[in-house]
Parts: C-alpha cells; sequence; structure tokens
C-alpha cells in the first residue's frame, strides 16, 4: 500500500466534495491536523474511519487503499491483494488467525453438522430401538465418516485462509 497515493485520493475526493480538511474533520470526528496527515501520507485512516470515508465519498475501502476508483475488473484483483497485505502485517500470531478461521468456518457449517448429528443420532436410536447391532455399527461408520469430512474440509479452509498463500507462516 502506498500511503501517499492513499492520500492523494483522499484529499482528491474530499475536494471533489467541494471541504476543507477542516470540515471533512469535523463530518468524521477527527482533527484538520489529523486529515492533512492523512493526505500527505504519514499515516494511514484507522479501519473504523476507512469505513465512515467510503461510505462519506462512496467509494470502497478496496478503492481507498488502492488510492484510485476501481475498475470492476481490478476490483476483486485489488481485494485479494489488500486481505492479503492486511493479514501480513496484522499482529495476530499463525495460531490466532487458525483459532480465527477454525471458528468462522464452524459458524458458517453449524447446520449441516447439526443435521448429520441428529441422522447419526437417528440411526443409532433406530439400532437401540430394533435391537440392531448393524445400525449401530452403520451409525458409529457414520460418526467417524462425518468427523473426518469436517475436520477435512475444516482444515482446508483454515489453511487457504491463514497463511499467505506460500503455505509458510508469518510468524
Amino acid at each position: 500500500m502506498d500511503l501517499v497515493q492513499i492520500g492523494k485520493f483522499i484529499a482528491e475526493l474530499r475536494k471533489e466534495q467541494k471541504l476543507t480538511q477542516e470540515q471533512f474533520g469535523e463530518k468524521i470526528g477527527v482533527t484538520n491536523k489529523t486529515v492533512s496527515r492523512w493526505e500527505n501520507g504519514n499515516y494511514l485512516p484507522p479501519a473504523d474511519i476507512l469505513l465512515t470515508i467510503s461510505q462519506l465519498f462512496n467509494v470502497s475501502v478496496n478503492e481507498i487503499l488502492c488510492g484510485k476508483r476501481l475498475s470492476t475488473e481490478e476490483y476483486k484483483e485489488a481485494a485479494e491483494r489488500n486481505l492479503a497485505y492486511t493479514l501480513k502485517s496484522s499482529s495476530f500470531s499463525l495460531r490466532e488467525r487458525i483459532d480465527f478461521y477454525k471458528t468462522k468456518w464452524l459458524k458458517e457449517h453449524v447446520a449441516i453438522m447439526v443435521l448429520i448429528g441428529v441422522c447419526i443420532i437417528g440411526v443409532m436410536l433406530a439400532g437401540i430401538i430394533c435391537k440392531q447391532g448393524w445400525l449401530i455399527i452403520i451409525a458409529v461408520l457414520m460418526l467417524t465418516v462425518a468427523h473426518g469430512w469436517r475436520n477435512n474440509c475444516m482444515m482446508t479452509y483454515v489453511e487457504k485462509s491463514a497463511y499467505d498463500g506460500s503455505g509458510i507462516s508469518n510468524e
């Protein structure tokens, strides 16, 4: 990320709205000196302020971080580049990133896991009620396969998300 380019773009957006640094600062809750530091490329606005600026000027955060308006084709590439940069420069350890992505995957897939669990319990109960040992064995096999599927899918997602793509941690 080029802080100078980002700063120039923020200044350009502000001037398009015919706002002084002071007026712009008042709108987003910072001083004109802070706005000046951003526009000179000395500092990057914090994430919450980037969102506010994005909404105020009707541009995406990606566009702000790239320091220019983006075409549809450029947008996806810029989003990936900005996300990779943010993850690389974040203060989170590899363990924290892995834990975050595991939790995220589990939250996104809780419904399917509950459905699979209910099916396994149903087969197990049917085996117990009907006194059919083979149903109980099938339920145990289903549980083993379901656990393997969940773990494999989750860890594939975590590996793709927590590492920078080279398979080497950032620690």
